[in-house]
């Protein structure tokens, strides 16, 4: 089993180790390729700009990071094209199904970038041009598998001209449709064949030849050869993100907790309501959460403090909730011994009880949570963790505000190790566990938009002067507002989190969703319409990165589903309409053969 990811830069451990996994695959499955061209990836996906196109590196890798095939794909923006610069499998990985699955991968990122289509180089498979059996056996090998997907090279052109007598290492320029049918014209061809040699070959050609090779493109619209080989069927594209949609992961064991207790409002309800809305879309996957090891939880919370919560709630006999009765804060070298009076040793507040499911409950959210961060890694670019016990109030060690396990900051903890992570809070309430985990952290960008904890919980974190310390400071933003405001005034305080965002130029975006800055949310003073969801939706969806919804708040359940569909509405049509400010990254290899 191997999962697809998809690299931007070199700036995390993993994708260093990717890369690096890369490069030798370059080196054993094309040896003639210049040495310049395999040292300098990294570079290139760290200056995109140098060399005028944009680089997407997308990695088949297994469960512990090995590598066992990529693809390059460059995006040149100004002609709009999309070059599939190299795809290989890693030496003796010719099954599986690698190939396709990576070829299936950067089509769609091709469609989802707006590209005329996809274009790359495969070598000649024509007996009358290659002398050597061999070599013409696996030219034909790859053009038999290209014109699976109706891709067949652009004839009737000098593209595939020898660099000098007797050279055999041609290349045709070939012409993936990605199933439009608008036919190809001649100018955009010419612009095309230009970018790739100049861009590309600019060391190797000089600008008489590169006109002389557009210029040889006469047909308008272009021709492609005829097939020429018998293939089962063809294989057609499917845009990105019709098939997939938007990975849902459920913790289908929240129903365990429930605190009956008067006045708790976190109750299993809020689950079933954002359902029943959510179902009258046809933006979701579900997908199955997978157990998170526990390495991960401890990565972010102190590991007494999860002892405890395991060794506590699994002494509470059923049905029994324990509250804190002392807050044992003036020696806390020397806690009690006796388990109910512990809790205030780790508990913030007086309601937010323990009871014997808590922990199972809350491990579960981290689970959901955890899965969609890996869902971004791999196919997706949205998921969304419905969850609860919520957790942006849960500290390195200490629970409050219904929160146990902090579920975003575990899976944006995770992501890290992959890229840049900012996490954005909108729930009504301060997320005061994410800052205290994040707060010396620079490569983890904490924003949060909530009520001032001058009137609203928690009341001791969320102030404006609260920006990170020691190498974290400046890297956490808090935008306290009024007890009450208009809709306006929070899309205001709403750009201004996303340009704190864009600036940092993260990977990917962990989003806590409280659905409590709803008019009549029982915890909140706020007056958000579902209206008023759908456009902050569109408003992040804006950004255009892989984005993991974690829930969080959201406590009035006549309105909550509705709130939820809006919010995913305006997310989703964000991203589809391609309103995306996409990341720069870059990267250079051999022709895609």
């Amino acid at each position: 089993m191997f999962r697809i990811r998809k690299i931007y830069d070199d700036t995390s451990p993993a994708n260093r180790d990717a890369i690096e996994q890369v490069q030798t695959i370059m080196r054993r499955q094309f040896p003639r390729a210049r040495p310049g061209d395999v040292d300098k990836l990294p570079l290139q996906l760290h200056d995109p700009m140098q060399y005028r196109y944009r680089s997407i590196l997308f990695v088949a890798e297994n469960a512990s990071g090995k590598v066992k095939g990529f693809a390059v794909l460059l995006h040149m923006s100004d002609v709009h094209i999309a070059y599939l610069e190299l795809i290989s499998a890693a030496p003796g990985k010719t099954g599986g199904g690698i190939g396709s699955v990576l070829y299936e991968r950067a089509r769609e990122e091709a469609l989802s970038l707006g590209a005329h289509g996809l274009f790359f180089e495969c070598s000649v498979d024509e007996p009358e041009r290659i002398s050597d059996p061999e070599i013409l056996k696996q030219n034909v090998i790859r053009m038999r598998f290209y014109e699976r997907y109706g891709v067949r090279p652009i004839i009737q052109n000098e593209y595939a001209s020898p660099a000098h007598p007797g050279d055999e290492d041609l290349y045709f320029l070939m012409y993936d449709s990605l199933g439009k049918e608008t036919p190809l014209r001649l100018t955009t061809v010419r612009a095309t064949v230009r970018a790739i040699l100049e861009r590309k070959y600019g060391d190797l050609f000089d600008s008489k030849h590169i006109e002389l090779v557009a210029g040889s493109f006469k047909d308008d619209p272009v021709v492609l050869r005829a097939p020429r080989y018998r293939v089962r069927s063809a294989v057609q594209p499917v845009p990105r993100g019709t098939t997939t949609g938007i990975a849902l992961i459920v913790n289908e064991a929240h129903s365990i907790h429930h605190v009956r207790d008067r006045g708790y409002v976190e109750a299993p309800v809020r689950v079933s309501a954002i359902l029943q809305e959510l179902d009258k879309t046809r933006l979701f996957t579900r997908i199955k959460p997978v157990r998170t090891p526990e390495r991960l939880i401890r990565r972010v919370h102190d590991g007494h403090y999860v002892d405890y919560l395991r060794r506590a709630c699994g002494q509470l006999p059923e049905g029994k909730s324990i509250y804190p009765i002392i807050f044992p804060i003036r020696n806390v070298l020397r806690p009690p011994k006796d388990i109910e009076l512990q809790v205030g040793y780790y508990c913030m507040d007086t309601f937010t009880p323990l009871n014997r499911n808590a922990y199972l409950a809350a491990r579960g959210a981290v689970d959901c949570a955890v899965t969609g961060a890996t869902a971004l890694l791999g196919d997706y670019e949205l998921a969304y963790a419905l969850v609860r016990p919520p957790g942006h109030h849960a500290e390195r060690r200490a629970f409050g505000g219904f929160c146990y396990f902090n579920s975003a900051a575990v899976a944006a903890d995770h992501l890290s190790q992959y890229g840049r992570v900012a996490i954005l809070d909108v729930d009504f309430h301060h997320g005061n566990g994410t800052q205290d985990i994040f707060y010396e952290r620079a490569d983890v960008l904490t924003v949060s938009i909530h009520g001032h904890p001058h009137f609203a919980y928690p009341h001791f974190a969320g102030f404006e002067d609260e920006r990170g310390s020691g190498g974290g400071e400046g890297f956490n933003l808090n935008i306290p507002l009024p007890e009450t405001i208009t809709a306006e005034r929070y899309v205001s305080a709403l750009g201004k989190a996303l340009r704190h965002i864009r600036e940092f130029r993260p990977d990917f975006l962990v989003l806590c969703l409280g659905l409590d800055t709803a008019k009549a949310d029982p915890t909140g003073t706020w007056a958000l319409r579902a209206e008023d969801f759908r456009n902050n939706g569109r408003l992040i969806g804006a950004l255009g990165l892989p984005t993991l919804v974690v829930q969080e708040g959201g406590y009035r359940t006549r309105t909550l589903g509705v709130n939820a569909r809006h919010f995913f509405e305006g997310l989703w049509t964000a991203r589809s309409e391609g309103a995306t400010t996409p990341k720069p990254a870059t990267r250079k290899a051999r022709p895609a053969s």
